[in-house]
């Protein structure tokens, strides 16, 4: 299949989390746009720092672009973008409009900080799979790692979390990212994952190119340890897919997938 450079839509990458995934940027802006400016986003600086959701793409593109792919074979269709998926306010009608169209199972990355909206959370239930972001185990280590809008609250995230689990019918992961700035606090944060219960924790460390050293795969078998008794999956011992993306190198760049 030839490639093109695909406006809206990307991949299918590699997943070790999600197998192929077909990625669809429902922002789909040459710059990023985000509640928040984690210190190891592959993506760089947040150039427009917001929580104020709005439609960004029609949802008409998306599905032609998809239509023009209708016998790819993949794991995921997922939503993850240049900044905060969820800051899309038709990003539920978008799920609900490819659910018609297509088989395959959708999975939305998200860094949790509008989940304690109810209409984000509705919008969010039609997908079949959520991966949340939870980094830290306060609000002072929230705001060193992810730095997040002043009005974001850590207490606030986690809440929302618990009740986004009660709500849900889905799979609901938790994406815990270790750097050096959290890694000591590790119990803390399991203990927190505990109360939220997830279905699966998926344990992180920078490996695409960012401005933040990885941890060792040592380090962080030393962290999964901590997490017992809950389902994780760690980015160094994960199994990945060999896939071929239809979308130009370009396009996967804009997204940090290159």
């Amino acid at each position: 299949m030839s490639k093109r450079d695909y406006r809206y839509i990307y991949g299918p990458v590699p997943s070790w989390r999600l197998g192929s995934s077909l990625g669809i940027d429902p922002l789909s802006s040459e710059e990023k746009i985000c509640s928040f400016d984690c210190l190891y986003c592959q993506l760089g600086k947040t150039k427009i720092f917001t929580d104020e959701r709005k439609t960004f793409v029609p949802i008409a593109k998306v599905i032609e672009e998809l239509d023009s792919l209708s016998s790819l074979e993949i794991d995921y269709i997922t939503f993850s973008s240049r900044g905060e998926p969820t800051l899309a306010e038709n990003i539920g009608r978008m799920i609900k409009s490819i659910k018609k169209k297509r088989r395959n199972k959708i999975a939305v990355i998200t860094n949790s900080s509008l989940l304690d909206k109810k209409y984000v959370r509705d919008d969010l239930v039609a997908a079949d799979f959520v991966i949340a972001k939870l980094d830290a185990a306060s609000q002072s280590m929230f705001e060193c790692i992810n730095r997040p809008m002043k009005k974001i609250k850590f207490e606030t995230i986690v809440r929302a979390l618990k009740t986004f689990r009660r709500e849900y019918k889905g799979e609901l992961a938790l994406q815990i990212m270790f750097i050096e700035e959290n890694k000591a606090f590790v119990s803390k944060i399991a203990e927190i994952a505990r109360e939220i219960n997830p279905d699966q924790v998926q344990i992180n460390t920078p490996l695409r190119s960012c401005g933040v050293k990885p941890l060792s795969e040592s380090e962080l078998n030393d962290i999964e340890s901590h997490f017992e008794g809950l389902n994780v999956v760690s980015v160094y011992t994960a199994k990945k897919k060999e896939v071929c993306p239809v979308s130009e190198e370009d396009t996967l760049k804009r997204r940090g997938k290159v």
